[in-house]
């Protein structure tokens, strides 16, 4: 209805009426629909939001009103023995630049300032010259890294400085803080923190914190709520790798090694020691090595541990081995002897004594002493040449050896078949060539004849441990292979190699050490290439009471007069000194006399 004013006349004043007009029809059914229509298109849109899009739109939400936050990928530290840190997340700043926003406090909003007066302020505290930094930001206008690792004192420093378009970026970086000390064993993590060698490789899973993605809600306002978090969603452990390795005895090795390494021009040289009665490594170290905090600088080929991967022929450090294999069979014993004659011919092959000398009627430990291949060869065809390919094979030849140690390989030992039909296999085998085994193969081998005959599994971990608990060292074990008493005396003859032979440099007053040195030739694709050999010298102490060995090896030292008891064994007495005071070991009784030993 349609209203209409008409003026009335009262007391003088004049008033309009309201008179109401009906309103169409038409136009009211028009107005009414238009609004049913508009009522339907929202309850068929509401209904559409809530049935068809409606676990769309609450995933919407929940993505607005929670944070997901990704772990930083931390892992755990890594120490030696006693606790001593080898690697270890700390928190690093990188730095980076967006030349388009540069501005400095106080400057007008619309002005930008040059990659130049940029440069200028930051290059005092980053280090660096300023042409550097103007130089790596270039033309770019953002996303320029400009450094990393820093630490975070450094990271505020700069960040007082308020220069707009530049931002920090906070994360772990894996340090080593014992440099390339460890680099062998060890390994490290790349730039984007992959593990690329070492144990950092090999035990990934690991040395992973138990971190886990977090979801966090937030109110309106963007204020973190708790009750979006677990009940032990922000733990993180305090776990941490520990080694059996010595950080003071490792360095001793290395410094040793390197000096050697150098003195005769070497290719390269391991050093390791081994507590014989549980398999622990106190000191792995080989030469050259490298600086896990700077991978980049090296050689890749630097990044593997040769003396696990690698096999050479042992040549007479293998000689104690054969020995106690015959005494074992009871081809030998005490009172054998043999007649150097200073060569021989098997199957149409010469062999010699190193030093092209004749010895005569000898004993099993001066065979030792003079380390004569003629009388070895002579002691060993006693034995059937199937028993020995039998014992060969059961003390590991050619297998790898049971360990921790990252990429272990196996060694190189004939057929049996090819062993037994051609007699010169026997030949070189009784004074250690003709096959090939690893370092660590070497060194297990010769544990066993310290321990008494068990063979133990080498290894450089104790495990994970929590806070600032510590591993003591593992139980004596092993898997019996010899008898003790072979072990005994195949131990007191080596003591005479020490006292009266090639091993004299080994000595060390007031304590009894066993040793055999070693110079094979060196053999590739199974040809011996000319003038290249491998010295070796192994060493067993205290005779008395025996627990450790300790092998030295150096790869092709230059030099008429590199020989195992020249250029290994005293890398080997140096590491024996520093073994003696780190486990406080006391001096014993005077070495028995070889007339005793003749007689046992």
């Amino acid at each position: 209805m349609v209203t209409k004013t008409l003026p009335r006349k009262s007391a003088g004043n004049r008033h309009r009426v309201l008179h109401l007009n009906p309103v169409p029809t038409a136009r009211l059914i028009a107005v009414v629909s238009l609004l049913l229509i508009g009522l339907g298109g929202l309850a068929i849109r509401l209904g559409w939001l809530q049935v068809r899009e409606g676990q769309k739109l609450e995933a919407k939400a929940r993505q607005v009103q929670t944070e997901k936050l990704d772990p930083l990928g931390r892992r755990r530290s890594i120490v030696d023995r006693e606790g001593r840190l080898v690697a270890i997340d700390e928190e690093r700043v990188t730095v980076w630049a967006h030349p388009r926003y540069f501005h400095f406090p106080g400057d007008d909003p619309g002005q930008r300032r040059s990659t130049r007066e940029v440069a200028i302020r930051l290059a005092p505290l980053l280090g660096l010259d300023p042409d550097l930094l103007v130089a790596r930001m270039g033309k770019q206008r953002s996303g320029v890294k400009l450094a990393t690792n820093l630490e975070p004192s450094i990271g505020s420093r700069l960040k007082a400085l308020r220069i707009d378009g530049i931002d920090f970026e906070h994360g772990p970086q894996r340090i080593y803080p014992q440099g390339p000390l460890f680099a062998n064993v060890v390994g490290f993590l790349n730039l984007e923190r992959v593990p690329q060698a070492g144990l950092e490789q090999s035990l990934e899973r690991d040395l992973r914190s138990q971190e886990s993605s977090i979801g966090i809600r937030r109110g309106g306002d963007g204020t973190p709520l708790p009750d979006g978090l677990k009940a032990g969603s922000m733990f993180r452990d305090d776990l941490k790798l520990q080694l059996t390795l010595d950080t003071r005895l490792q360095r001793v090795a290395q410094m040793e090694l390197a000096r050697q390494v150098k003195k005769w021009s070497a290719k390269r040289g391991v050093a390791m020691v081994m507590d014989a009665r549980n398999g622990e490594l106190l000191a792995l170290t080989s030469v050259p090595t490298y600086d896990p905090n700077q991978f980049w600088r090296h050689k890749p080929g630097l990044f593997r541990e040769w003396s696990v991967q690698d096999i050479y022929e042992p040549g007479s450090t293998f000689k104690p081995i054969n020995i106690a294999i015959g005494l074992q069979e009871k081809v030998l014993n005490a009172s054998t002897r043999v007649n150097d004659t200073g060569s021989l011919q098997i199957g149409g092959w010469p062999i010699f004594n190193n030093d092209k000398s004749a010895y005569g009627l000898i004993d099993l430990p001066t065979t030792l002493q003079v380390s004569s291949n003629v009388a070895m060869v002579k002691a060993m065809q006693k034995l059937k040449p199937a028993i020995y390919w039998q014992w060969l094979d059961r003390i590991g030849i050619g297998s790898a050896p049971d360990t921790d140690l990252p990429g272990a390989v196996s060694g190189q030992l004939k057929s049996r078949s090819t062993f037994i039909e051609n007699p010169i296999e026997t030949a070189t085998a009784a004074f250690g060539q003709g096959f090939a085994l690893t370092p660590l193969k070497a060194l297990q081998l010769h544990g066993m004849l310290v321990n008494g005959g068990k063979l133990v599994s080498p290894h450089i971990t104790r495990g994970l441990r929590s806070g600032d608990n510590l591993a003591t060292a593992g139980p004596a074990n092993g898997l019996q292979m010899l008898d003790p008493a072979v072990c005994a005396l195949v131990l007191n003859w080596l003591e005479t190699v020490v006292e009266k032979g090639s091993g004299k440099a080994t000595q060390v007053p007031g304590y009894r050490i066993g040793g055999k040195t070693g110079t094979a030739q060196k053999a590739a694709n199974g040809v011996y290439i000319s003038g290249a050999r491998i010295t070796s010298f192994v060493a067993h102490l205290p005779i008395n009471d025996p627990r450790y060995v300790v092998l030295v090896v150096v790869d092709e030292p230059q030099g008429g007069n590199a020989y195992g008891s020249t250029v290994a064994a005293p890398v080997a007495k140096s590491i024996i000194e520093a073994l003696l005071v780190i486990e406080q070991i006391p001096p014993n009784k005077p070495s028995i006399s070889n007339k005793t030993l003749s007689k046992a």
